[in-house]
């Protein structure tokens, strides 16, 4: 998202978190621009029963949980390493005087958050119809198209079918028959347990 020797010119750090540390959490508030570089970060919501929902599944490159550096709001969702992972941070106030200084950076990250808000507005609106069929397929849709969440070589989902279950809310039984169904329709390849798009 943003340089890393711009970030460290700027006063960044980076900080190692292990597998099922919490980076931050709902409801907190922000004090730092977090950007992932190496690993993997799930961005969720914890229901009352402790289920997780993933809002999203971040990548090295991108950036997460930055919407309270603009609206000044506590955190949405808590962010946890999914694994061992490295990860750079700004303290808030220098992150406000760099996206002063380089106003080209505002364009990134009205992009970013206007293509994270796309995706949740045609999400719910799957989910408010529900058709989980029609959720799943156009999830998996969404990360063919975006290239996330797919290996870029061969097209296999990095996912598994439990966190596509935790990301549509729907029961893991319901994916997997769904995806089952997908393959029969040629939208995807099964392959030794493993999930072509």
């Amino acid at each position: 998202m943003i340089d890393i020797d711009t970030l460290l010119a700027w006063g960044a750090v980076y900080k190692k978190v292990n597998a099922g540390e919490i980076i931050f959490g709902e409801g907190n508030k922000c004090n730092f621009y977090h950007q992932l570089i190496e690993g993997k970060i799930k961005w969720v919501n914890v229901r009352e029963d402790g289920r997780e929902f993933i809002q999203d599944l971040i990548e090295p490159g991108e950036c997460f949980g930055e919407q309270p550096l603009f609206d000044e709001e506590p955190y949405a969702a808590s962010a946890m390493a999914e694994k061992d992972s490295i990860i750079i941070r700004l303290h808030k106030n220098s992150f406000k005087q760099l996206m002063k200084e380089h106003v080209e950076l505002h364009d990134d990250f009205l992009k970013i958050l206007s293509q994270r808000l796309r995706y949740k507005i045609l999400f719910v609106k799957e989910l408010v119809n529900h058709a989980p069929e029609k959720c799943i397929i156009n999830l998996l849709n969404h990360f063919k198209l975006t290239h996330k969440n797919v290996c870029k070589k061969c097209n296999k989902l990095l996912l598994t079918r439990q966190q596509i279950a935790d990301m549509t809310g729907y029961r893991v039984e319901t994916v997997i028959r769904t995806m089952k169904e997908m393959q029969q329709h040629g939208q995807l390849r099964i392959s030794g347990g493993k999930v072509y798009l």
